[in-house]
């Protein structure tokens, strides 16, 4: 293998694949990247055996060929290599890299010991923008449960529809729902459970003015533009029915402006117990009163004015999962529905007039007030 690269596509190359090396592992082959060089250019892949990554980079090939590399070594080394062309070549299973004055020899592994990435025909997939699949996963990620105990709620789910994408996901005590149009796909329905590592790395890799086309194999999915593909295995199981969870029949709603409300919450909050966080939310006709009282450390009381015309009600919630999903939501302004201290609440974006909003909901679970 001998080809020529600029530092800047070397660097980028590295640091793209690099995120999928894991930090610790048996196989030594995993803190490796295999580096695959034909006449179109070069391929990088990295791999956890759970989350793949393959990027194509430009470079100039002499002489094609692969082999697997130290990824960190190779990271940090180019980082401080000088804005100059490097030489790359490979001697039996030794990889060189030169550099202006700078020479590099680092001891690698055949390519043949490197995990193969999953085969995945995107021919009867579904094609996104990549706005939309971005967001998609921006809006919904942050909500899914670390608990082992549920192995499906630690992931996303994912229904494609012919015409439509959604993506869910929850650690039961919150919800973030989004949907999104999407363009026909050959298979037209669809329920998957991504791990969000993947998802993390196609937010991190993919723009917003790509088109990304997704396929399954069997238990796998991958994601592909021009010059990008991502690799999950999914995670088997059913996910529970959520649609059930959404409370359909809350009566009583709150208009509030966003960075009103989340100033409020972050200031009572500072007074809340470290293990619940529990902030009390008292509604009336057009304002909403804020209560922390915890014994051990003291009180705060805080108040906003918002659009409310219903029956005055208390509710208690865990500040943070509110300021997370206030975080997402986006607009300027929100609505809250609620029906009963004990029922789930909803907040959902409110655009302006003539503006049109995200199909967005997030679905927060109160926590019981003790007087």
């Amino acid at each position: 293998m001998n080809f020529q690269i600029t530092r800047q596509n070397l660097v980028q190359g590295l640091a793209s694949v690099s995120a999928s090396i894991p930090s610790k592992t048996t196989l030594p082959v995993l803190s490796n990247i295999l580096f695959e060089a034909a006449p179109d250019g070069v391929r990088m892949s990295a791999t956890d055996l759970d989350v793949g990554v393959r990027v194509q980079v430009p470079a100039n090939v002499s002489e094609g060929g692969s082999l697997t590399a130290p990824g960190k070594k190779l990271q940090e080394i180019a980082k401080e290599l000088p804005d100059q062309p490097v030489q790359i070549t490979t001697r039996g299973d030794q990889i060189e890299l030169v550099c202006g004055r700078s020479r590099f020899k680092l001891n690698g592994l055949p390519a043949d010991d490197f995990p193969a990435l999953p085969s995945v025909s995107f021919d009867g997939g579904w094609v996104a923008e990549g706005a939309n699949l971005l967001s998609l996963i921006q809006h919904t990620s942050f909500a899914v449960s670390t608990e082992e105990s549920r192995p499906v709620l630690n992931g996303v789910l994912w229904e494609l529809r012919d015409g439509e994408m959604r993506m869910v996901a929850t650690n039961g005590h919150r919800l973030a729902r989004m949907r999104i149009p999407a363009g026909p796909s050959v298979e037209t329905t669809a329920q998957l459970i991504v791990p969000p590592a993947a998802l993390d790395q196609v937010r991190r890799l993919f723009k917003g003015d790509e088109t990304i086309r997704v396929g399954r194999e069997a238990n796998h999915l991958g994601f592909r533009s021009e010059s990008i593909e991502v690799y999950t295995r999914l995670i088997e199981g059913t996910y529970p029915n959520y649609e059930q969870v959404i409370p359909k029949d809350n009566d009583k709603h709150a208009i509030m402006e966003r960075k009103s409300l989340e100033s409020a919450i972050r200031r009572v909050a500072a007074v809340a117990s470290d293990q619940t966080h529990r902030i009390r939310m008292e509604f009336s006709e057009n304002r909403v009163v804020f209560n922390v009282l915890t014994p051990d450390l003291g009180e705060a009381h805080d108040e906003i004015e918002i659009g409310y015309e219903y029956d005055p009600i208390a509710i208690g919630f865990n500040a943070n999962y509110l300021l997370e999903v206030l975080r997402y939501v986006g607009s300027d302004e929100v609505k809250m529905s609620f029906k009963a201290p004990e029922r789930a609440a909803t907040v959902e974006p409110v655009g302006a007039e003539g503006e049109t909003v995200d199909d967005y909901l997030c679905l927060v679970m109160p926590l019981r007030l003790v007087d």
